[in-house]
Formats: structure tokens, sequence, C-alpha cells
């Protein structure tokens, strides 16, 4: 850890996978056992602290972030020094125990590291650093790999649904400790989470087949928040804008990152018009493409200043 006490934005890992036995994708990734998972993350340098399942998916709130298994996927957040690459080679290799096989891979650095481990059939890949106006610690790094021919058959087009991703620092004095609201941001989702000692929180939270996840170091001069979501295009239009409030209210960040990676262009389009008349102004927006993955569209927005 920094002397700081500030770990540094989350890394970001998301594995899909396809099977040809109907069998082996009822349950899937699920199927691994939680030793074999306890021994990933071991790898990984990060532990389960606490664990919530329903009838879609099993969410995880680690020591350093977070753990969603779904049957054919796996999205796994750390930060810190975790060595979250580590977790590539054993997961690929008990999912194809199950009879599954990587299909699509996204990560946000250590390009040359997942080229060398990624197997030969991932083999359209592209990788993109999406720089912020702001810093450059503001700028996203983004990487993926597919099978084209296997990712055709993974499921529902990638245009149907979206991953919303939001970075926030300088956080409000007052939010920083009481982390007032936060249940409100998704008030339907079963909440897991957990209160670090001396200082930090982490949330998941499961509605149906959707996550989403909260992280906080609250630490005053270092203070930093995270939320992740995903939804469908097919949802109500209004509900993006919603959680996008909800989320800068109970935060109320000096600055933003957000990233939002889909099909459609719907979702990234919302973005400004919820969080300018909170008093948070764009300042960049850049936008790249990525095989079989969709489009990434990441702004930047700071408070105005009175």
């Amino acid at each position: 850890m920094a002397a700081s006490g500030f770990e540094g934005f989350e890394k970001r890992l998301e594995l899909h996978f396809t099977g040809d036995e109907p069998a082996a994708v009822r349950m899937g990734l699920r199927r691994i056992d939680f030793e074999s998972l306890e021994r990933v993350l071991h790898e990984v340098q990060c532990t389960v602290v606490s664990a919530v399942g329903n009838a879609h998916l099993d969410a995880y709130v680690l020591s350093e972030s977070s753990l969603f298994v779904y049957p054919t996927k796996i999205v796994i957040k750390t930060c810190g020094t975790t060595q979250l690459l580590k977790s590539v080679r054993p997961l690929v290799a008990h999912a194809r125990d199950l009879g599954l096989t990587l299909c699509l891979c996204s990560f946000p650095e250590e390009v040359a590291y997942l080229e060398g481990c990624l197997p030969t059939n991932v083999c359209s890949r592209k990788a993109s650093i999406m720089r912020s106006h702001m810093a450059a610690s503001h700028s996203w790094h983004v990487f993926t790999a597919c099978d084209p021919d296997l990712v055709m058959d993974k499921g529902p087009a990638p245009e149907d649904f979206y991953t919303v991703e939001m970075c926030m620092t300088e956080l409000d004095r007052g939010q920083m400790t009481a982390l007032t609201g936060i249940g409100e941001i998704n008030p339907g989702a079963l909440i897991c989470d957990f209160a670090f000692d001396p200082c930090g929180y982490s949330m998941n939270g499961i509605d149906g087949d959707r996550y989403s996840t909260i992280h906080v170091t609250p630490e005053e001069g270092f203070s930093y928040a995270s939320y992740e979501c995903v939804g469908s295009v097919y949802d109500d239009g209004d509900d993006i804008a919603r959680m996008l409030r909800k989320v800068a209210w109970v935060f109320r960040p000096g600055a933003m990152s957000v990233s939002v990676t889909s099909g459609s262009s719907q979702v990234w389009t919302r973005v400004a018009n919820a969080l300018e008349p909170l008093g948070l102004k764009r300042r960049s927006c850049a936008t790249d493409q990525f095989p079989e993955a969709g489009t990434v569209v990441f702004q930047s927005f700071t408070a105005r200043r009175v």
C-alpha cells in the first residue's frame, strides 16, 4: 500500500466462455469449488471476505474489490498491488476441465502478459489507451481479445447490454464516512457488503442476472470510490440517468470518470445529460471500438467551482 493509503484505481478482468454441451454451460463456471477459487485468488494476493448468490450468479466481496461468477462469464476487479493477471491461466484451466472454451477476454493493461497466456484461438485482439484531459492518472486502459467464431455462439448480442464504470475522487467529506444513500442506488438488489478496519467499504449487489459493485477508500486527501453495473438497452431509458444521479449525489465527487461499454449509442449519450445538471462539467470524451466487445466511451467530469 502506498504511504498515502491510496492503492490506486482498480484493475478489471472479464472472461467469457462457451461450450458445446448444454450440461456444461447450465451451471458452468459456478461448479468451480470454493477451495479452487481460493487458490486462484491466493495467486492474485487477495481473499474472499463475504459472498452471496442467486439463481443467476455468485458474487464475492474480496479483500481487494470483487469477483462475479456466472455459468459462462467471470468478472474480477482488484486494486493496489494485486497481481490480477495471475488468475487467467488457472481460470482458463478450470473452465477447460468443465468443458468450456475461452471466447472473449478484456483487461485494461499489461497487454504483453496477456498476449502470452491467452489460447491461440482468441486471436482477434486490440489494446488502447483512452486519455482524459484532466490528468494522465485518469486515462482508461482497455484490452480485448476474442475468438470471432466462438463469440457468435455465446448468447445475446453485445449491443443488447452495457457496462457502466464510474471512478470518483475528491469525495465530499461528509459522505466519506457516513456512506449515506448507498443502499438507495439499487434498492431492489440482494446486497453483500463488508466494512474494512480501519477504513474502507465494499459492496456487491445482485438483482436477477445483473450485478453492481461499489468500493470506497475514504481517507481524506486520497479519497476514491468506484461504482460499476450492467444493464440492457431495453431497460427504461431513464434508468441509467437515475443511477448516475444517485451515485453522484451519494459521493459528491470533485472529479469523476465514466466508462460505458456498449454496442449502442443510446447509453453513453445519456451520461452528460444526467451529470451536468448536478454541477459536473464534462471535460473530455474519447471513443474507441473493440472486436466483439462493442464501443467504449470514456468521459471525464469535474465539479463546477463556485
